[in-house]
């Protein structure tokens, strides 16, 4: 399989933050097969469509990021039965100038978690609907809320711990490595194609 660059994009600012340990779990546990980085987004303003023509260094940066990156993997808490203000700015800034969207058809997945039974269900679905207009292919299966995600999961330096919590979330790193992997493929064999029908 080839190794692919994975963007994280971590819906809550918080240091502590239970799904920035998930993230950091996963570039870990996936290690072996992607090469994962924490994409930030807390510095980025608000979005404003007059800042277009001359946009914030800032905008630029985190536009350059995550184009450079062949899927992007979303971690999001849930705040008030939906994501958190700066995940949906980072999108609305990547989405823009209209028609340079640097999200488009970026292989993604969608993890939420949250230290209450749910598992920020209702973030990970407002969040997939955004993910579905930006044209990203979003993996299926296995969905992943993460329900009772509390401080006790996690090691001193903020890894999963042994038990089932690391297992889900160690298959859902194994499952999104194929999902790049087979979207990826399915980008090249339609270039190969075109290319081919260009040439008869």
């Amino acid at each position: 399989m080839t190794r692919y660059k994975i963007g994280l994009i971590v819906g809550s600012l918080r240091k502590e933050s239970v799904n920035r340990k998930i993230a950091l779990s996963v570039a870990e546990f996936a290690s072996h097969k992607l090469d994962c980085e924490i994409i930030e987004i807390g510095d980025l303003p608000l979005y404003n469509e007059d800042d277009d023509a001359n946009p914030p260094t800032v905008y630029s940066r985190f536009r350059e990021q995550v184009a450079a990156v062949d899927g992007i993997l979303f971690l999001t808490p849930e705040y008030n039965r939906s994501v958190s203000g700066a995940i949906k700015n980072a999108l609305d800034v990547g989405s823009r100038p209209y028609g340079h969207s640097v999200w488009d058809k970026k292989p993604a997945a969608i993890i939420s978690a949250s230290p209450s039974p749910i598992g920020a269900f209702g973030a990970n679905h407002h969040l997939r609907q955004s993910c579905v207009f930006l044209n990203m292919p979003l993996m299926q299966q296995p969905e992943a809320y993460l329900g009772q995600v509390t401080a006790d999961k996690f090691d001193a330096s903020g890894r999963l711990l042994d038990g089932p919590l690391k297992d889900v979330v160690t298959g859902i790193a194994n499952a999104f490595a194929s999902w790049v992997d087979l979207i990826e493929h399915g980008k090249r064999q339609i270039a190969e194609d075109a290319a081919h029908a260009g040439r008869t």
